[in-house]
């Protein structure tokens, strides 16, 4: 039982430093950090209803429609009707949103790369793994 409370406490922190990494990173940027995570997620999985989107972050889609549509003026996203399904509309990002998903893309693979340095190959290969199977979880 000691181990799983070790874990735990571990997993915690990683998470409050993590956290605390993406505060930093976003501060100055004029967006705010759920903003930030649409533009993460729009940008590594493409164009989704506005559904698919707020079950990905956790949120109502009235919720999410409040900032889509600040980041729709900000000119980071855009609204398209669903090709096949006249009742969806799907959000994806603009060249401005794409250019800032690449920036902070990078910044993100940095990072894994600081933070794994100490790790060998076989090392990195199971934190793989193991993060994998615990997102499944989710």
């Amino acid at each position: 039982m000691k181990d799983i409370e070790q874990l735990n406490h571990t997993i915690i922190e990683f998470y409050e430093k993590l956290s605390s990494w993406e505060q930093s990173v976003v501060r100055g940027k004029g967006f705010s950090l759920p903003q930030v995570h649409i533009v993460e997620i729009l940008g590594a999985h493409g164009a989704m209803r506005m559904k698919e989107l707020a079950d990905k972050i956790g949120v109502t889609t009235g919720t999410l429609t409040v900032q889509v549509d600040k980041m729709v003026n900000a000119g980071l996203i855009c609204r398209r009707p669903h090709e096949s399904d006249r009742r969806s509309i799907l959000v994806e990002l603009t060249t401005s949103g794409e250019s800032l998903y690449q920036e902070h893309d990078q910044l993100h693979l940095n990072l894994t790369q600081d933070i794994t340095a100490k790790l060998s190959d076989t090392d990195r290969l199971h934190l793989l793994k193991c993060l994998q199977v615990m997102n499944q979880e989710f």
